[in-house]
């Protein structure tokens, strides 16, 4: 069987298909959320639209409240099946973009749009893969499942939900990472440190300047790409300051000045949060520079904390939860979402911490930290780290796939990501980014190599082969 010869020949129904699902604007939207769109009508849209070519392939299909929905194709009469774990929900697209995040184009063999590499195009790379073996009518043992969630990037309401009414699968993998296999993630953590009434008064003059309000960040795993502050008191000689540090900086922004106040707005550079080393923090920075005002004693010690303790430190060594190891790397900290009123602020935090740390420790650090703060611990969660042993049937099953479709080593990986895979036993996360090759999820001006598109495809195609006739 030449799997990529058979793909090629399905190629152009791909890219049609994919650009279809690129169009639909499938961000998490509260306006138009209800029971029968928990995530949103454009969420929804995205949703059916799977579930259509689903059914047009024969497959079982199911939408469970909105939450999940999935196709499934019979091998056999029972429950047993393996699972490819998608997601068709995307991040805003902020940033100025080439051409509009919505509507997909192809420049120089790569497709650019919101969602091409995460998780629209490996999410039809896999159906397609599926399609494949239905339409050849190929033997199958098991079942096949492949899943399409709608909250992977606000919380992942939808897989739990799935963990809680579906039988987990025998085994799977979510393509939404790198080749060839992400068999560690790291645990996750989203901290909330809340600051409330701090010497609160109403008295302007006893301080140069008023923090009247701090605002940055509205993922908790996106890099923050603008902030912007408002300052009261005499800011005639402030624009100047801002302009010598963003040139200084290497950054962006703009001042504007209204009797007594003025508005700063600093431009970063957004990143994935697992990776928040690649961005430029709007919100750091622009606390950076104010930090070295004279503020209020309220705006002083939120900014103080962002500025001694976040700023330029992508690994929590200020804080004291540094760690790392030789499974998964090092620990890191993205300061995600700000927010200051008047006299009351938070700082959420999104870290990534290694499979050998502990939860426990880590949170008994920050605690200890923040005592010679003004701020304390509001909100806690975690989600422990995932680790599928190299030696099982499945993880050859995977390695034999990518090596006889590529010819290349099929190395096991870590990853800071969070992926589906996490939230089921017998999963990992394989492709769609090849080694070597950028990873541009999260940025603006996403894209998706056609070539790499088409080659992953046929990996899957192989892979899913594998992995629902293996023994066992």
């Amino acid at each position: 069987m030449n799997w990529y010869e058979e793909v090629l020949k399905r190629k152009e129904d791909l890219l049609l298909d994919l650009t279809n699902l690129l169009k639909i604007e499938s961000t998490k939207d509260p306006e138009t959320a209800s029971s029968e769109y928990p995530m949103g009508k454009n969420v929804a849209e995205a949703l059916d639209y799977m579930l259509h070519l689903s059914s047009q392939q024969g497959m079982v299909i199911k939408n469970h409240e909105g939450f999940y929905g999935y196709g499934e194709l019979k091998g056999t009469t029972n429950d047993d099946h393996v699972a490819v774990l998608c997601h068709i929900d995307v991040v805003p697209a902020t940033g100025e973009w080439t051409s509009p995040p919505f509507e997909p184009t192809i420049r120089e063999g790569k497709l650019y749009a919101r969602g091409a590499i995460d998780d629209k195009g490996p999410t039809m790379a896999a159906f397609y893969a599926v399609k494949l073996i239905n339409e050849l009518q190929l033997p199958l043992k098991r079942n096949v499942r492949i899943i399409f969630g709608t909250d992977e990037e606000s919380g992942m309401s939808c897989l739990k939900t799935y963990r809680e009414v579906e039988q987990p699968p025998v085994a799977g993998f979510a393509p939404d990472a790198t080749f060839p296999i992400i068999n560690a993630e790291k645990g996750q953590i989203h901290v909330k440190c809340g600051m409330t009434n701090v010497n609160a008064s109403d008295d302007k003059s006893q301080s140069p300047f008023t923090l009247l309000s701090f605002a940055s960040g509205s993922r908790a795993n996106m890099v923050p790409e603008t902030a912007t502050a408002i300052v009261h008191g005499d800011v005639s000689t402030m624009s100047a300051k801002f302009t010598s540090f963003l040139e200084s900086n290497d950054l962006q922004g703009e001042s504007s000045i209204n009797g007594e106040e003025i508005t700063l707005n600093l431009k970063g550079l957004s990143a994935h949060s697992m990776e928040p080393f690649k961005g430029k923090n709007a919100a750091v920075h622009l606390a950076h520079f104010l930090n070295t005002l004279g503020l209020d004693a309220s705006g002083k010690e939120y900014l103080s904390f962002i500025d001694t303790a976040l700023y330029e430190d992508h690994y929590g060594e200020k804080l004291g939860i540094n760690h790392s190891d030789e499974i998964t790397g090092p620990l890191t900290v993205n300061p995600a979402i700000f927010q200051y009123e008047g006299t009351e602020g938070y700082v959420q935090l999104n870290i990534r911490y290694p499979v050998t740390a502990q939860f426990e420790t880590i949170e008994s650090t920050i605690q200890s930290a923040l005592k010679a703060t003004e701020f304390t611990v509001d909100e806690i969660r975690n989600k422990n780290p995932h680790h599928v042993d190299k030696d099982t049937p499945m993880i050859r099953s995977l390695q034999l796939a990518y090596e006889e479709e590529t010819g290349n080593e099929p190395t096991l990986l870590s990853s800071g990501g969070n992926t589906y895979a996490s939230l089921l036993p017998n999963c990992v996360a394989y492709g769609a980014v090849f080694p070597g090759k950028e990873m541009t999820a999260h940025q603006k001006d996403e894209y998706i190599e056609v070539d790499d598109l088409l080659k992953a495809t046929a990996i899957y195609a192989r892979a899913i082969y594998n992995l629902a006739n293996m023994e066992g």
